[in-house]
């Protein structure tokens, strides 16, 4: 999650393709430069079985000029030949 997380702030979209499951991976996927990232919080971590987790975060990220925002969301990963994949997430609140 946290590699994840500095691909955003690096703008390294070939990274997060990479680290997405090749199932759930767009076929397009562009960065917005107008986000700047801010900061990220794990909240929550937990297996739910051999190969998978859940991520529970807050990542706070300011749009243009606009104000300080934060998206709070429980990601899902599988573990694949030792590799952890992002499969896909659910944003809370």
């Amino acid at each position: 999650m946290r590699s994840r997380y500095c691909a955003f702030v690096l703008g390294d979209a070939a990274y997060l393709r990479r680290s997405w499951h090749p199932s759930k991976c767009p076929a397009d996927l562009e960065l917005d430069p107008d986000i700047r990232w801010l900061g990220l919080k794990i909240k929550a971590q937990r297996s739910t079985g051999d190969a998978t987790a859940e991520v529970e975060f807050i990542a706070r990220f300011r749009k243009g000029g606009g104000s300080a925002q934060r998206q709070l969301e429980r990601s899902r990963f599988v573990r694949e030949n030792g590799h952890w994949f992002y499969v896909d997430g659910d944003l809370q609140g």
